[in-house]
């Protein structure tokens, strides 16, 4: 069966990109290129692409999007205790609306997504919820269209960054800081935002077995 991906480069995108590729699946990477602030995370797509062979492609879009804050230095019981400043209302729903249109174009069977609704999400389009309310109107919009799948999204952060670690990705082969830093190096995560934190907190987490064969 041939599946789409939705995968940014970050952490929970391209588990769920090495999952549905374990699973035997025909997988396609879809990027979608909505204007934002950083490009690098794209880059990092197309280099984990490259690296594992997977397809890609872009949909590109124009959207003024409102800027956001992006709240730093907060606490794990902070995150935990609210909607995120940092989200951006219905941009999860625009991109799978765009995903299940492009698989209903090209003959895709599922539409994969990473979200994560465990831990911190502080973000209403991650959770269960809404992925039932967005599958109801689906089977309205694009009747026998394809089927959302989100395998990550009851795992705590730690058990992702667990099956990135079996799957052969190391911390740092996804991108997922809101605002980097630009150095003599190039791009660096600013370690304070709170993507930064949580995929340190994923990382540091990790069985201590996995732990010990990092080190």
């Amino acid at each position: 069966m041939k599946v789409l991906v939705l995968h940014s480069g970050g952490l929970d995108s391209t588990v769920c990109l090495l999952m549905a590729m374990e699973a035997g699946l025909e997988v396609v990477s879809l990027g979608v290129d909505y204007g934002q602030r950083h490009r690098i995370e794209m880059e990092y797509a197309a280099a984990q692409c490259k690296r594992f062979g997977v397809p890609r492609q872009i949909l590109k879009i124009q959207w003024e999007k409102p800027v956001r804050a992006m709240p730093t230095g907060r606490t794990l019981e902070e995150m935990r205790s609210g909607v995120s400043p940092a989200f951006l209302p219905g941009r999860n729903a625009v991109f799978l609306v765009l995903a299940c249109a492009q698989a209903a174009g090209v003959g895709a069977g599922q539409v994969w997504v990473g979200v994560n609704a465990i831990d911190f999400s502080g973000y209403p389009d991650c959770r269960p919820e809404f992925l039932d309310a967005f599958r109801a109107m689906t089977n309205l919009a694009i009747p026998s269209g394809p089927e959302i799948i989100a395998p990550l999204i009851a795992m705590p952060k730690p058990q992702i960054a667990a099956e990135a670690h079996r799957l052969g990705l190391s911390q740092f082969d996804t991108w997922s800081c809101y605002q980097p830093s630009l150095t003599e190096a190039g791009l660096v995560p600013c370690a304070k935002c709170d993507a930064c934190i949580l995929h340190e907190h994923a990382w540091d987490n990790l069985p201590t077995k996995l732990r010990l064969n990092r080190e």
